[in-house]
């Protein structure tokens, strides 16, 4: 059944809400075993590739049919949220926890540095006998600074990862200090990478070098359990470099967006390596112990919403659902069921509670884990999810004005109602394009989201280790 006519839950240009009942009507099978089973978990996240920016979730022009694939073939969460931009949402997936209290309050600036004394999902992991590998970006510290090793406690070789195979900074061409100084100027062709303490020159383009180093490795696994994270940085600019093939099929859209061939060649692009991928798992017969699941970072930033928005308002660097919300596939073939979509909210702190549960791994004690299992939900859609807060931040202030900037850029919500910037108040289950800002009509509501938030604010401010740079 395709996904589109299963009518996922997906927000269209006119704002619409769609299917978010479907799936509730119907009987749930009794659900096998999830927790302590010690799956292998492949965890895709892409850069910068927005929520609507996948073809089934109703987008006119982009054929994404691997990433539709593991949707259908699998269990989508329709209302899932991570940050407004890529290193505070790579922490919470590390630690559970929300970015600022990791000290994470910017993506430059030694400011996208992960505390180095939290132990974090790979750590987790190997604790119960997992090997773990990294393709593409981390961008949770490694620029030296100052000091030619200040870099080293935050490097992905020094955070549980046993095969590191990875760009600098928040991007290909960005210095960073992995044995000797990088050389800039590079294009997402023929990268040079950090390799296992080495820089190795690569040949191809970047996401396809991600993807076979990824599939080489897991193929040398030989049983062991594995957890493989593939952080494109793709589709993030510059927008000038995609496959040639992969930007045809968009040349006309160049009308609407300038940059859109290249933007859509680079989604296109990593949709066939996760066919690849996918294709790899079934010749060597992992699939039925390989759980993958898919999801973005952050909202698109550049001009995409010109060609399809979803209804949704903002993009990367807001608050708003735009720049939020994020497509998120699960895939277990035997575990999870075809095309079952989950309509409750969730977010990427809860990944690392749903992995360890799932490892039987120890939640970490170096810090608060502010996330939930999600294996309730993926049991049971319906199952009893008590309501809770969610915060975002989009930081990112000048040096010095964290404090000034407590309400500049934020949200906080419930399951139905979001305050942002303090000022707007939505009804997103009757709003999703937050278009009417309601903030007269529920003042009980607001003073909840108002306290929830300073309470939230007062405890993270705590932890913002990493203000004054290096």
């Amino acid at each position: 059944m395709n996904c589109n006519r299963r009518e996922f839950l997906h927000r269209t240009a006119a704002g619409a809400l769609a299917g978010a009942a479907l799936l509730r009507s119907q009987t749930v099978a009794a659900a096998p075993r999830l927790a302590d089973t010690k799956p292998n978990i492949i965890l895709i996240v892409t850069d910068d590739q927005g929520v609507q920016d996948v073809s089934c979730h109703g987008h006119p022009h982009l054929k994404t049919p691997n990433m539709d694939r593991l949707a259908r073939e699998g269990t989508s969460f329709t209302d899932f949220h991570v940050s407004p931009t890529c290193s505070p949402t790579r922490s919470a997936i590390m630690s559970g926890t929300y970015p600022f209290y990791c000290g994470v309050t910017h993506t430059i600036r030694a400011r996208e540095r992960l505390n180095k004394h939290f132990t974090i999902l790979p750590q987790v992991l190997k604790q119960v006998g997992y090997t773990t590998g990294i393709f593409g970006k981390w961008h949770l510290g490694d620029t030296a600074g100052k000091a030619a090793t200040s870099g080293l406690p935050y490097r992905p070789d020094q955070r549980g990862f046993d095969e590191v195979f990875v760009h600098g900074g928040g991007g290909v061409g960005q210095r960073f200090d992995y044995g000797g100084d990088y050389t800039p100027g590079q294009s997402y062709f023929n990268p040079t990478l950090f390799h296992n303490g080495t820089m190795e020159k690569t040949e191809g383009y970047c996401t396809d070098v991600y993807f076979r180093q990824a599939i080489r490795w897991i193929g040398q696994r030989k049983g062991k359990p594995f957890f493989a994270y593939i952080p494109t940085n793709a589709p993030h600019g510059p927008l000038k470099y995609a496959p040639e093939d992969a930007q045809k099929p968009y040349k006309d859209l160049a009308a609407q967006w300038k940059q859109a061939p290249v933007y859509f060649g680079m989604v296109a692009n990593i949709d066939e390596n996760i066919g690849r991928l996918l294709a790899f798992l079934k010749e060597q017969r992992l699939d039925e112990n390989t759980l993958v699941v898919f999801l973005t970072d952050n909202g698109h930033s550049g001009g995409a919403t010109k060609v399809y928005s979803m209804g949704l308002r903002g993009g990367k660097n807001s608050p708003y659902e735009g720049g939020t919300r994020s497509a998120c596939f699960w895939r277990w073939p035997g575990r999870l069921p075809n095309g079952r979509t989950i309509d409750t909210f969730a977010a990427h702190i809860d990944l690392l509670p749903t992995f360890a549960e799932m490892a039987g791994a120890q939640l970490p004690t170096t810090h608060e884990v502010h996330g939930r299992s999600l294996l309730p939900l993926l049991k049971d859609p319906s199952a009893n999810w008590p309501n809770r807060y969610h915060f975002v931040h989009c930081g990112r202030w000048a040096a010095g004005k964290a404090d000034a900037s407590k309400y500049a850029k934020c949200a906080v919500r419930n399951e139905r109602f979001k305050l942002v910037d303090n000022t707007e108040l939505y009804d997103l289950a009757n709003d999703p394009g937050e278009k009417q800002n309601v903030i007269g009509q529920h003042p009980q509501v607001v003073a909840e989201l108002r306290a929830a938030y300073d309470k939230w604010w007062a405890e993270a401010r705590k932890h913002f280790v990493n203000e004054s740079g290096v």
